[in-house]
């Protein structure tokens, strides 16, 4: 089994105390400013994924959609989780390459890539 660098990234980030998770903490956290990324899971609801797109879209956050509910919560050592906000610099600009590799692998050969 291929192990999911974006994960492991929000496992070590979260570690690092750099990463809220929920809707109200990361909204909290792109209203705040201390936000350089959100990670909304594929499978969140329609209206969720709405919510943060126009809120990201406005305070000039990178929104990124990857992954499901378990998976982002099990990373974290949490439960499900829907949304969260990576709140370092390095951490988020790490996991947007990685993010953006994945987008395009996606598009290129389906759904289930992992990278």
């Amino acid at each position: 089994m291929k192990q999911n660098r974006v994960l492991s990234l929000l496992g070590l980030a979260t570690r690092a105390a750099e990463v809220v998770s929920g809707e109200f903490m990361t909204e909290k956290a792109v209203k705040s400013g201390r936000a350089k990324l959100v990670i909304v899971s594929d499978d969140a609801s329609d209206n969720t994924k709405k919510a943060f797109r126009n809120m990201c879209s406005f305070y000039h956050v990178p929104l990124f959609f990857h992954s499901t509910k378990e998976d982002l919560g099990h990373a974290m050592g949490k439960e499900m989780r829907a949304s969260l906000a990576v709140t370092d610099d390095g951490f988020a600009k790490n996991l947007i390459g990685h993010l953006e590799t994945a987008e395009q692998r996606r598009q290129q050969y389906g759904e289930n890539e992992d990278i």
